[in-house]
């Protein structure tokens, strides 16, 4: 009986050994370290992502008051304006262009705020800054926003979205209230800001230009230039199949069917990728949200930067670096724009700066004043074969370029910029009898 329980005793415990074993197994997990992936793209950000808001912004406001036109670029204005109507809504949006009878009297009338923007930005796009009602609106595209306000008291307010490319307007409404407290917040004190006139450079084009001699800043700035191997990262598909060369004037990153370019003596950088689909083509907005999303992806807004065209048959959407004080800035080579074209869902081709101007001396900005927008537009007329006609735009802006004495530093010089037959050109300084300094 002794011998019967002990094997009694054995065997379950020879059960529950088994039984643990088996626990054990079935529940055990390795305490090994984690590798990762090459085939996982991490999340590069260069810079903070932006908010369409701050991308698509306009770069002038202009209010028609009696007859008389003034306006400003400044961009603490403008945001203030957009901050406002940003919390209107607007209503009742429907087609107006066939009921229109004199479009000049209509944008740039008397008791009128046009909201310039400097490119063409599809509606349905521009819904994530201003309140449309309606779950399905109209598609279109526009560059300004005008604001009559002569209606202002019981009745609703008028708003057209205005296309200035193929004059095509659209109307909506707003509120009583709204209206009057754009009335009194804005359009009163108007009258404030830089007179401007009005040039007609044809029957269906007014371009408007300062009256008189406009105060501004050089501006210098040592730039900071941007980590390549972050761009790698982020625009290749898979960086660990990368292949690096170092070049006589930069580098060179390349893949099976990718290349991205770094110019060191240039300050560009350049990404293509030749396999993207051609033939694609797709909606304005599309384009437009899919070219922002693009650089947000990386946050690659390095600097103040805000979209100034697309182009549709082309597949290309352009971002432009502005000045703090919200003037446009340019460069021969390319160095003050964001370039991007696309093909299907895949980018094609991405053109930008490696630099960023995130370091400025201020001890080295000095004021001048550039010449009038009389002495500006008499310079043009007076060029050989000179056609109104070709004339688009006329602004003041910043020459982006090397400092001459000290090649390390970027040099923001006003001028005269005036877009001519789809070409924008520099009016410089010297050539309107040289720059006039102001307070140093």
């Amino acid at each position: 009986m002794r011998y019967e329980t002990i094997k009694s005793v054995i065997l379950t415990i020879l059960v529950l050994v088994s039984v643990l074993l088996t626990w054990n197994l079935w529940t055990y997990q390795p305490d090994y370290e984690t590798i990762e992936s090459n085939n996982t793209l991490r999340e590069v950000t260069l810079s903070e992502k932006q908010e369409v808001q701050k991308i698509i912004r306009p770069d002038r406001v202009l209010f028609h008051i009696n007859g008389k036109h003034y306006g400003t670029n400044n961009s603490v204005e403008l945001e203030k304006i957009v901050k406002g109507i940003s919390k209107w809504s607007i209503f009742d949006l429907k087609n107006y262009s066939d009921k229109v009878e004199n479009y000049n009297e209509l944008v740039h009338g008397s008791g009128n705020a046009e909201i310039i923007f400097p490119g063409d930005i599809p509606i349905e796009l521009y819904r994530s800054v201003v309140n449309i009602e309606g779950r399905k609106i109209p598609s279109f595209n526009f560059d300004r926003i005008v604001i009559n306000v002569e209606h202002s008291g019981k009745e609703n307010g008028i708003v057209y979205f205005v296309s200035s490319q193929n004059q095509k307007v659209f109307v909506a409404h707003i509120s009583p209230a709204n209206l009057t407290a754009f009335n009194r917040d804005f359009f009163k004190k108007g009258n404030e800001y830089p007179r401007y006139f009005a040039y007609k450079a044809t029957s269906k084009r007014t371009i408007f230009l300062q009256e008189n001699p406009t105060e501004m800043i050089t501006y210098k700035y040592l730039p900071v230039t941007l980590d390549s191997e972050e761009f790698k990262e982020a625009l290749f598909d898979d960086p660990s199949f990368v292949q690096k060369s170092v070049l006589t004037n930069g580098e060179e990153y390349t893949n099976v069917s990718s290349k991205m370019t770094v110019n060191y003596d240039k300050n560009m950088l350049s990404y293509v990728n030749p396999t993207a689909e051609d033939n694609y083509s797709e909606k304005s907005y599309d384009l437009v949200k899919r070219s922002i999303d693009f650089v947000n992806e990386h946050g690659g807004w390095t600097d103040q930067y805000r979209y100034v065209e697309k182009d549709e048959y082309k597949r290309s959407v352009t971002f432009r670096l502005y000045s703090r004080d919200g003037y446009p800035v340019f460069n021969d080579l390319g160095m003050s724009e964001i370039y991007e074209v696309w093909g299907g869902n895949k980018i094609n081709r991405y053109i930008r700066p490696n630099i960023a101007l995130e370091l400025p001396l201020n001890t080295e900005a000095k004021s001048v004043v550039q010449p009038s927008g009389y002495k500006a537009l008499e310079f043009l007329q007076n060029k050989k074969n000179f056609n109104p006609e070709l004339l688009e735009q006329m602004v003041l802006g910043y020459r982006m370029e090397r400092d001459t004495e000290e090649s390390q530093l970027i040099l923001l010089e006003p001028a005269w910029y005036y877009r001519y037959d789809n070409r924008w050109g520099i009016i410089t300084s010297e050539e309107l009898g040289g720059p006039v300094h102001g307070l140093e």
